[in-house]
């Protein structure tokens, strides 16, 4: 198997909604944006099937090794190599693809967040850095697209943490922050124990209006001059609003399930946002 078919096969394997986005691309983007996804896959997994803090916090240091690697020409990994390949169409700044990496560690180093302040570093880091990763791969004219690109991340990020809160819960993770917690009167063991409660949904109405505030933050910085080359992204914002809507139709019922859109409507969501362009 060939770096790159590694790659696209982690990426269709994941059952993400990002997978939907990379199907329009011309095939050099869509290679290179498959190996940025299946590498964050890879030090993601680390994190999340990995019960040994020390032996996962070895494995992230392989993979920092790893990027050093890929920057002299020498990466081991299939993801490496093909991170490397793309590399000389893409450039794709290690000091990003480490920051990816640091993002990770938080989640061996802490399981609460205090305020939406520390929260907003992580989702920086596993989401916003990507992004911007991702939006120079799919290509622009204008700067501002990088304050898109962030934004977007940020909003995108956020959806993850509403439709995770009871699989988070069960590895013993709380994203939503303590103070907002507190103030919706939601204590963190209602979170852990799945039980539900009108505080809860004005808590998780309230984590839904921000993420819907950073998507529409991203659409108003978004040049004209890069829509079209940003559509993958579009896509992406398209589905995961479409996904808040059913999270918020079922009454924010996430503790004890995973709210989910099924393949087929992803693809309808996808083809008809690309045609809109």
């Amino acid at each position: 198997m060939s770096p790159e078919q590694y790659c696209q096969e982690k990426c269709a394997s994941s059952g993400s909604s990002f997978y939907y986005s990379f199907l329009f691309l011309p095939q050099e983007r869509r290679r290179a944006i498959m190996a940025l996804y299946a590498f964050c896959r890879e030090v993601d997994d680390v994190v999340d099937e990995c019960n040994d803090i020390s032996l996962a916090s070895t494995k992230l240091t392989w993979w920092r090794q790893e990027i050093e690697r890929v920057a002299d020409g020498q990466p081991q990994h299939p993801v490496g190599q093909a991170l490397q390949a793309v590399n000389r169409d893409f450039n794709l700044p290690k000091e990003q693809l480490l920051e990816i990496i640091d993002g990770m560690e938080m989640d061996l180093q802490q399981t609460r967040y205090l305020d939406f302040k520390g929260l907003s570093l992580y989702c920086y880091r596993v989401a916003s850095v990507v992004g911007l990763l991702a939006a120079a791969i799919f290509g622009y004219q204008d700067r501002q697209t990088q304050k898109y690109a962030h934004d977007l991340g940020m909003a995108f990020q956020l959806t993850n943490i509403i439709r995770d809160v009871g699989e988070d819960a069960r590895r013993g993770r709380i994203y939503i922050p303590m103070d907002e917690l507190k103030r919706f009167n939601v204590p963190a063991a209602d979170i852990l124990n799945a039980k539900y409660s009108d505080n809860f949904t004005a808590l998780m109405q309230f984590q839904t209006e921000r993420a819907e505030q950073y998507y529409a933050q991203a659409f108003a910085l978004l040049p004209a001059v890069d829509r079209k080359s940003q559509r993958p992204g579009l896509i992406m914002a398209a589905i995961y609003r479409t996904l808040l809507d059913e999270i918020r139709r079922e009454n924010f019922q996430v503790l004890h399930q995973r709210i989910s859109l099924t393949p087929v409507r992803k693809i309808w969501i996808a083809c008809k946002t690309w045609i809109a362009g």
